[in-house]
């Protein structure tokens, strides 16, 4: 015979449990510091109930998150991965977003955002469509088996089952874990060109949509995927859906290439991360020359990479910069062989420097970058260039970036070419100096000399002589200068104008000029620099 329980007792146990649940929500909006002192305080078996809702919460909060957690630490989570996992909680709060992701192979970039995202999103969301598509089905597939897979394993953990009657590798459906009845959320997946037929898609995600560098130079092939883009992709999602697309970079008109083009452009949020950060806007506020991901791949590592495939495809695949074959004019060991180390540049003495602008025909941001650069030369004719500080800027500001330029670099000079409102833009350089010099900022120092140059003679002719001077190894870069650099072994004879490797070459043409200057000049028996503007 079985003794019912005082009520007085039934009550008290519904008490504590009211306590504990009360304990627990508010536990959960405790930042970690706070969390830690009342785990600190609880009583053995409370402390034991907080380490599952501490789990849980593992598990919930980002794709990486759950990634560790459920591995227990095998998988690893980087400062870039958690860029990836940052979009995916936006998407999972409501938010609609289009994102596009460029980074290099290897770093983890399908495994965080085709796999541990979307198994992350979908216990999120259990209800939710998902699509994933890649440059051919069996990517696709893999993907998709591999978060199939991880419902088996993981599902209970999470709050995820597979409908019984729909669980293929390429497409499948969740299930109520308790109840195994049909939810409306689920998977598909299929390459590039291929349908994704069926219900629409609250998240979309494509994951390296070109295979190789032979796929990226047809132009055929080129066309078919921004076909299927517009035709497939762009009607199977949800209005209130989002899409994410991450890939290497193969080509400049490759899918990310076109999108970054589109007239929606601005509607994408845009993570670019190479291998070695070259901007100083870096999503990740990498000082330059940082490597991606250093616990991995550092910059030794990277550069035995470098050295394996090419410049042209580490300019691709790595650094997400995708170039055209190089040119005629420049060639990569006048600049790689010739590179001098911030370092050992402390003990070079240099005669004259100067600061060169080219603006690029416009007169606001939306315009081509403005040239802006600084070289030096020494009393034995080598030349080096010290500073890039190209980048799109309005007239507002472009003054005062040139001035400043000129006080660190301690400039002589300042070129700027007249054949786009070059009046204009020595009288922008003038006020600005004079703003500075109002504010302290010149330190008492004269303003450099203002040199206007006017470019009579074609870009090829202006540039031979200046290849010439790399070519002989005289010019020397101190540090790294990625995107002039790239501009330089890129550019061919009727390219449109590139304004870092115009800034360079006036730079570089006036100190080589033996008219400019007494200090350190010599003459040119064949005068190859002669009448070169």
């Amino acid at each position: 015979m079985t003794t019912a329980a005082p009520p007085d007792l039934d009550e008290a146990v519904d008490a504590e449990t009211q306590e504990t649940e009360r304990l627990i929500a508010a536990y959960r909006r405790m930042r970690r510091a706070e969390r830690l002192q009342v785990a600190r305080r609880a009583s053995p078996a409370l402390r034991d109930a907080l380490a599952e809702v501490e789990y849980d919460m593992a598990l919930e909060r980002s794709p990486g998150s759950m990634a560790v957690t459920l591995t227990e630490g095998t998988e690893l989570q980087a400062p870039h991965l958690a860029l990836i996992d940052q979009l995916f909680q936006r998407m999972a709060q409501g938010e609609s977003i289009k994102a596009l992701i460029t980074m290099p192979p290897r770093h983890g970039k399908s495994q965080r955002a085709a796999r541990w995202a979307p198994l992350w999103y979908m216990a999120q969301h259990p209800d939710h469509r998902i699509m994933i598509a890649s440059y051919g089905a069996d990517l696709a597939v893999e993907h998709s088996r591999w978060i199939r897979d991880a419902i088996k394993t993981y599902g209970p953990r999470i709050g995820l089952a597979l409908h019984a009657g729909s669980k293929a590798a390429h497409r499948f459906e969740l299930a109520d874990p308790k109840t195994g009845e049909r939810l409306r959320g689920g998977l598909v997946a299929a390459g590039v060109g291929g349908g994704l037929t069926g219900k629409g898609a609250h998240l979309a995600i494509v994951d390296d949509p070109i295979k190789d560098a032979a796929d990226a130079e047809s132009p055929t092939l080129r066309r078919r995927l921004w076909a299927w883009w517009t035709a497939v992709i762009n009607t199977r999602l949800e209005p209130t859906g989002s899409i994410l697309v991450i890939q290497t970079r193969w080509h400049e008109q490759d899918l990310a290439g076109r999108l970054l083009e589109g007239e929606d452009a601005d509607d994408w949020i845009k993570l670019d991360l190479p291998a070695i950060c070259d901007s100083e806007d870096d999503p990740l506020g990498r000082p330059i020359g940082s490597a991606l991901w250093p616990a991995r791949f550092g910059r030794r590592t990277l550069a035995k990479f470098r050295r394996a495939v090419g410049e042209r495809v580490w300019w691709s695949l790595y650094q997400q910069k995708p170039r055209p074959l190089e040119g005629g004019v420049w060639k990569w060991p006048w600049i790689t062989d010739n590179r001098t180390s911030p370092m050992a540049f402390r003990g070079v003495d240099l005669s004259r420097v100067v600061v060169a602008v080219d603006t690029a025909g416009g007169g606001d941001e939306k315009n081509d970058e403005t040239g802006l650069v600084a070289a030096g030369r020494t009393t034995d004719g080598h030349y080096y260039v010290v500073a890039d500080r190209s980048e799109r800027m309005g007239a507002d500001t472009r003054g005062h970036k040139v001035c400043r330029l000129a006080l660190d670099v301690d400039a002589d000079a300042i070129i700027v070419e007249d054949n786009f409102g070059g009046d204009q833009a020595a009288q922008i350089i003038r006020q600005a100096w004079a703003d500075l010099q109002r504010n302290g900022e010149t330190k008492g120092r004269l303003m450099p000399g203002i040199i206007e140059v006017h470019a009579k003679q074609g870009k090829r002719l202006r540039a031979e002589p200046i290849a010439q001077l790399y070519s002989q190894g005289l010019v020397h870069h101190v540090g790294e200068h990625p995107r002039l650099e790239g501009q330089l072994v890129t550019w061919i004879p009727g390219m449109e104008s590139p304004d870092r490797m115009d800034a360079a070459v006036h730079a570089l043409t006036e100190l080589a000029d033996p008219a400019a200057t007494s200090a350190g000049s010599s003459s040119y028996s064949d005068q190859r620099l002669a009448g070169r503007r």
